[in-house]
């Protein structure tokens, strides 16, 4: 147990769960997207659902999809911000089959048309676990620096990621693959010891059968 668990975020209240996971789980949404988000769906379901409004998961959720921390003041005024920038918001709510009772399914779109999809659950404390990414299983917990690979599922492709981590003195201390189908969109979660630069990801991201690959850092 560390001083985190004990304690909790720094954050803006109520609720660690409903507040500060809640942000986490929207800046994560924005990273994976890559560009600036011009909508969002936002699916709430069990207990983020029921209690959103006064616990105002709605705001965190809107506040770390445009990039603010747990502790920005401005959490407050995130739905009005978003109107003034021109990101449009919308929630509903709905029962997700087997899910935590604090999740969210975030669907972001920028200028381009491009999406990307992520199911989040803030599980106390202001820890979160995402569990999927445009559909296939993963588990980010945020904690560790992660490298999330989107990749054709093709031999050797694995193999070449790991290698340039390697390469690069990395230690991995999570590693989780899914896949559509074999030979089709995979995805990989490498979560690694340290902190390193985008450099790392740059190598990466142009290795044969990579379509995208995103460095988080700990949040």
């Amino acid at each position: 147990m560390n001083v985190f668990d004990i304690l909790g975020p720094v954050m803006i209240g109520p609720s660690s769960s409903h507040t500060a996971g809640a942000a986490r789980i929207g800046r994560i949404a924005r990273t994976l997207l890559g560009t600036e988000p011009v909508k969002a769906d936002i699916l709430l379901h069990g207990s983020f659902a029921k209690t959103y409004k006064g616990h105002g998961t709605d705001k965190a959720l809107i506040a770390g999809i445009m990039g603010m921390e747990t502790d920005d003041p401005r959490i407050r005024l995130a739905p009005e911000l978003a109107r003034e920038q021109g990101l449009e918001v919308n929630i509903t709510t709905g029962d997700i089959d087997g899910a935590h009772p604090n999740t969210a399914r975030v669907i972001l779109t920028d200028a381009h048309g491009r999406t990307v999809i992520l199911l989040g659950s803030s599980i106390g404390g202001g820890n979160i676990l995402v569990r999927e990414i445009n559909g296939m299983d993963v588990s980010i917990t945020g904690q560790h620096t992660t490298l999330i690979v989107l990749h054709r599922d093709a031999p050797g492709t694995i193999a070449s990621v790991t290698e340039v981590l390697a390469d690069a003195g990395v230690n991995i201390c999570n590693f989780r693959l899914s896949r559509e189908q074999k030979g089709g969109q995979a995805v990989m979660t490498i979560e690694i010891d340290g902190s390193f630069g985008q450099e790392l990801n740059d190598k990466v991201q142009v290795l044969p059968n990579i379509f995208s690959s995103t460095m988080l850092q700990p949040i």
